[in-house]
């Protein structure tokens, strides 16, 4: 079974899949690559020596075996780049992952209506609502949304996607040993039992360590048509990622936020340059040039406009920003007790939700 190979090699820490890549490209079989002897090295254009070297001292001590039943026992999927099935797209990368590990279903995703949400981890609240404003026009659609499983614009990402009954793939950058960050971890279980996937390159044994994070966002970038930058810094992996997506040939987009806010000022330097602006879903599908049909919404017998005034009341405050509790109660006159408990019932039914402390905002 040639994918014990692809395996194997990938179990090696101190190489990586452009080292593999090019062992494979050479002999044209995946077996013939992991047997590989010094004297063929010199004839392989541009493969690293010292790699090569270590290479040949750590396979011996593999047990092909015992690697491929770690990851069965795991239960984890496995996609070889030699596989029909392995995403197009991100085979015409200049770096592909020469193997992917996943769980959930993959093939459940569209892969050809793929778009990746990227930005800060810190990002604000403007950020993020932002974010669920776009993937909540794609409802109806099959876009499936592509993120790094990190905090902030990526889980938002990722649960408005949920949310909106689209599915996800989360690319992370260790192997299924760890579930980082730990806050994300409902995310993780989301996405591998039936709202997509979770996706790495990595053996399952694979720490987190730094710098797998921008490799994890080459993946992320080329699995899809296009990416979507939600806030970013000056210097922050979402730019790493906008630079990626211009590398790969796709199309680059921008979410416009405050101008105050540092993690916007990335976004605007990738403005300039010329990035797309998008402030809608309908924005992302002109960038892309995709004509998508929307499903019909499921019939609601319930009358949405027959709210009870007081509700009507607090979301026309709040319906341009966020509102503290003491705004609240002098803007509709309702005492302490009543205003409490009419906030608590809109936050049950979902109507609003709480942010920055005491502050309200409309859903």
């Amino acid at each position: 079974m040639k994918e014990k190979f692809w395996i194997a090699f990938s179990s090696i820490e101190q190489i990586d899949s452009n080292f593999v890549q090019r062992l494979y490209n050479y002999y044209g079989d995946i077996e013939q690559a992991f047997n590989s002897s010094k004297k063929d090295f010199d004839n392989i254009e541009g493969l690293n020596v010292k790699k090569a070297e270590k290479f040949l001292a750590l396979r011996d001590k593999i047990d092909l075996e015992k690697t491929f039943e770690e990851i069965e026992k795991r239960g984890i999927n496995v996609l070889t780049f030699d596989d029909s099935k392995y995403p197009y797209m991100l085979k015409q990368i200049h770096n592909p992952p020469m193997v992917l590990y996943y769980k959930g279903d993959l093939f459940s995703c569209n892969l050809e209506r793929t778009v990746a949400f990227v930005g800060s981890r810190k990002a604000s609240s403007n950020g993020k609502d932002s974010v669920k404003s776009i993937i909540k026009d794609f409802q109806g659609t099959d876009i499936c949304i592509v993120s790094g499983l990190a905090e902030g614009i990526d889980a938002t990402s990722h649960r408005s996607a949920i949310e909106n009954n689209l599915k996800t793939i989360g690319v992370i950058a260790s192997g299924f040993d760890y579930k980082y960050p730990s806050s994300n971890k409902d995310l993780y279980e989301k996405l591998e039992h039936g709202c997509g996937a979770v996706v790495t390159e990595y053996y399952p044994t694979f720490e987190p360590i730094k710098f797998r994070f921008p490799q994890r966002n080459r993946i992320v970038t080329g699995m899809s048509y296009g990416t979507v930058v939600g806030e970013a810094a000056i210097k922050s992996g979402a730019l790493i990622s906008a630079n990626l997506t211009l590398e790969q040939g796709r199309e680059l987009m921008c979410i416009p936020g405050s101008i105050n806010n540092k993690n916007t000022e990335g976004v605007y330097k990738l403005l300039k340059n010329g990035a797309t602006m998008v402030t809608s879903g309908e924005d992302v599908l002109n960038a892309l040039n995709w004509e998508v049909i929307k499903k019909e919404p499921e019939k609601n017998n319930k009358n949405s406009s027959a709210l009870p005034r007081e509700y009507s009341t607090i979301l026309n405050i709040i319906s341009i920003e966020p509102r503290g509790f003491d705004e609240l109660q002098s803007s509709t006159d309702m005492n302490t007790e009543e205003l409490l408990k009419t906030l608590t019932m809109m936050e049950v039914e979902g109507l609003i939700e709480q942010t920055d402390g005491d502050r309200y905002k409309k859903v």
